[in-house]
Order: C-alpha cells, then structure tokens, then sequence
C-alpha cells in the first residue's frame, strides 16, 4: 500500500491510499487534469484508447486507469470507454442509458468511491434525457464539476439530437437542471465540461476548456435569460445544423462500439490500380493533404477534407459511413491520426491509402485537376460563402452567396453559373467546397485563401445579418 497526493487543475488536495498503482478516473470526453506528486497530465476530448493510454505511457508505470465515467450517450465521437476496460478500467454510465456491455449504472446521488474523494451523480436532464454530472467531492466539500453537456464555458449543449418532438421538452429539462443542479453550486467551483470550440454539440461554445459557475453566471448568454421560456427561445433559436452521423453514434455508442486495441489499424498502402478499381467499385477517394497541394493536383473527383481537428466531423458530415474509404496524404502528415479521427466517428471501411502520394497517380500517365487559389483580399466576382449560417450573419462579402458546407451536395446545382469563388474563415472549408462542386460538374471555382476578415481589412466593413 502507499499514500499519495492528488491535486486537480481546481486545486482540491487529498490523501488517497491505493494498492501498488496509482488509479486515474477518466470523465468521458470531459476535460480532466491530474496532477500526482508534481506530475501533470492534461485528458481531454479523445475517443480512442490510444490517446488516453499514449499520455499514461508518458507518465511511467504508476499509473492505471480506474474508471471511466460517461455522462451520457455521446452523438459526436464513438466513446473510448470499452477500449479503456479492456485495459482493466470499469465503466460507469447512467442507469438510464441501457448500455448493453458491462458498466456500472449510476442514479442520480449515486456515489463512486475514489479513495479519499467521491463522485456523485447529478441527474441533470436536457442535452439527453440520460445526462448526467458529476460533482467530485473532498469529505463534504465541493472541489470540481464535471458538467458533461449541461454547461459549457459561454454556452449549454444542444438539446435536439434526439428528436425534433423532444427537442423543447428538453430545453425545459434543461433549464430546470440548471436552476435546480448546477447553479445551486459555488460560484468558486471548477467547471470541466464535455464539449468544447468545434464541437457541433455546442450551442455554440467558445475556445476555452475550463470555466467556473460564477463565472457562468457573469457571462454566459443564455443564464442570462429571465424565465424558461426566455431560455427555451434563445437556446433554440442558436442552434445550428449538425452531421448527419451525429444521429447514429448514440445507439452504437449505447451497443457498444468495437474495440480495436493497440496499435491501432494503420492504413494499407494501395498501388494505382488498386485504387482506380476501388474508385470504380464506389470507393471514395478522399485526399487529406493541404489545401495548397490539393490544388497544385489531385485526382478528378476527389474530396478534399485536409486534416486538422475538424477532419472527423467534415468526413462525416460529406462522407457515407457504408463506403470504402481511400485516402491520399501528404508525407508529413500521420497516418495514424487519419485513422484515429475516422474510428472515432464510426466510419469503420478503411481501404488504405495510395502508396507514393499524387505522384504515383502522375507517374502512372494518369490525368490530375488543378484549382485556381486567390488571396482573400484580391477577391472579384461571385463569392459562395460556405461558413456556418451564424458565422455568415456575422459578417460577410456584400452580394456573397451563401450554402453552407454541409448543404452544399444538393443545393450545387441550383447555383448560378461557374467562376465562382469558394470562401470560408482560412480556407480548408473553402477547398473542401470547391472539390464538392468539381465533383458536381461545375468549372472555374477558385478557392479564397483567407476569409472574410482578410477581404474587410483591404476593402472595409462587412455585410451583416440582423
């Protein structure tokens, strides 16, 4: 046996005593941070073992993983947590989720027994009828909320992921949960929730990870509502659309997602011909690359989707989950990265990749397409904006057209003439638009290097949407 000391990003301190290694409680897809003898390790969204075990490996073998917690039925990542018990950790959920794997239900009050500190479940309905946080306690202190999608720093988690019919029962499960659970809590009080900037679960979020309750209470728009009812009209009246994939992971997260282990699948290098006759057979080609060499070349008909953060989502959102996938990358981007963010939103047909990059297409006598690239500023003629509709009122090109992205595969041919410019924030969103279009038969789209923000600072204010 040994005693040692945790400290949590909150600063809560207690002594737990634990049999030969040190346990770690994940939150699922929560922002946690432990800290053990001088010993930070920072956890947050990640619904692959393999990055919850890659930070452990990094810390030695003291560590192990205890528990891993859900709050609920996550729609936007497959969760981790049956990678994560098959590497001794027990899962606990809600009662309420009918998980169909092995996991330790919790009702509201329940509490799970760390060692020195508790956990206790606060049944707090709203972004799903089976939500729960989690508030961590030091004896009968308050040390560290995890508020799963109850609230978020600036924002609340959507509540219309079950259906359109429950969508305003839950906002007013919601407020309830709020006002009743959560705000009832000290304003001092370290907030971790689940979802933070880039998350279509949000409604929406800002880019910060961590929050308090007061702070909350200051700042955040919607508990500045008066009423219910106030809250229900200004919490649906933000939400935006979200990937279509986001209405299938609850039920597999709820039968269980497959566990794949470590190593993770790496992607099967594919020669030319595997690949035409893959494409031939369905197969999407999706080239992950920057958007500058996606257009310097890539193969006709290709998507472009470069990898970043946000890849997950945009393959889910453009992409069918039920067919073969074949990726081109560049040769300093990571494979394993492409398969992580595939995995973790259940797209599961991985066919490889092509072996030798767009090179091999070329040195093949195969034919590549190119896209025109123009600074954001030197924009001239149709502009198809194809941001979000919140981001898009914010401010935009005078006369711009405007589809969002995820819309933009059946709204293409309704678009008026060619010589558009595809533009976005950066221009990822841009190239992926642009590749939409060239897949749809349309010509001479450029795609805006920059955004908005680039075109105003050369040529002044922006257009709005009141």
């Amino acid at each position: 046996m040994i005693s040692f000391k945790v400290v949590s990003q909150g600063g809560f301190r207690a002594q737990i005593r634990m049999n030969r290694l040190w346990r770690i409680i994940f939150v699922a897809a929560a922002v946690s941070m432990v800290v053990a003898e001088g010993l930070t390790a920072p956890f947050q969204e990640a619904p692959q073992k393999m990055r919850y075990t890659g930070t452990l490996d990094n810390l030695g073998p003291w560590w192990s993983v205890a528990f891993s917690v859900e709050t609920h039925l996550h729609a936007d990542f497959m969760s981790g947590s049956r990678e994560l018990a098959a590497c001794g950790a027990q899962v606990v959920a809600p009662v309420a989720a009918r998980l169909e794997f092995p996991a330790r239900g919790l009702h509201d009050g329940d509490e799970l027994d760390l060692g020195g500190l508790r956990l206790r479940a606060l049944a707090t309905p709203g972004h799903t009828p089976e939500h729960l946080a989690y508030l961590l306690l030091d004896g009968d202190a308050p040390r560290a909320l995890f508020s799963g999608g109850s609230l978020l720093v600036g924002a609340v988690a959507r509540t219309d992921l079950i259906s359109p019919e429950e969508t305003e029962p839950l906002a007013r499960a919601l407020w309830r949960s709020l006002h009743a659970r959560v705000l009832a809590l000290p304003d001092d009080l370290p907030v971790y929730p689940t979802h933070g900037a880039g998350s279509f679960c949000s409604a929406p979020a800002g880019a910060e990870r961590v929050t308090t309750i007061g702070r909350e209470k200051a700042a955040n728009p919607l508990l500045a509502a008066p009423d219910e009812d106030a809250f229900v009209d200004l919490l649906l009246g933000r939400l935006g659309t979200y990937p279509p994939y986001f209405l299938r992971l609850r039920e597999r997260n709820r039968r269980g997602p497959r566990v794949y282990g470590t190593p993770q699948p790496a992607l099967h290098p594919l020669d030319v011909d595997r690949v035409r006759q893959l494409r031939d057979d369905g197969a999407e080609i999706v080239d992950v690359r920057p958007l500058r060499a996606f257009a310097a070349a890539h193969i006709p008909g290709s998507l472009s989707i470069p990898l970043r953060p946000q890849f997950a989502s945009w393959l889910g959102w453009l992409v069918n989950d039920d067919v073969p996938l074949v990726f081109l990358r560049g040769d300093a981007q990571d494979g394993a990265e492409v398969v992580r963010q595939a995995l973790g939103i259940g797209y599961e047909r991985l066919a490889g990749e092509l072996a030798g990059d767009i090179d091999a297409w070329r040195r093949a006598g195969l034919p590549v397409a190119r896209m025109p690239l123009v600074d954001a500023a030197a924009v001239a003629g149709p502009v198809l904006d194809v941001r979000q509709d919140n981001e898009y009122a914010a401010g935009h090109l005078p006369g711009a057209i405007h589809v969002e992205l995820g819309r933009l595969s059946t709204a293409a041919a309704d678009l008026p003439g060619n010589g558009l410019t595809a533009m976005c924030a950066h221009g990822e969103r841009a190239a992926t638009a642009a590749s939409v279009l060239e897949r749809a038969g349309r010509t001479g789209v450029a795609v805006a290097v920059g955004g908005p923000h680039e075109w105003s600072t050369a040529h002044g204010a922006l257009a709005t949407e009141s």
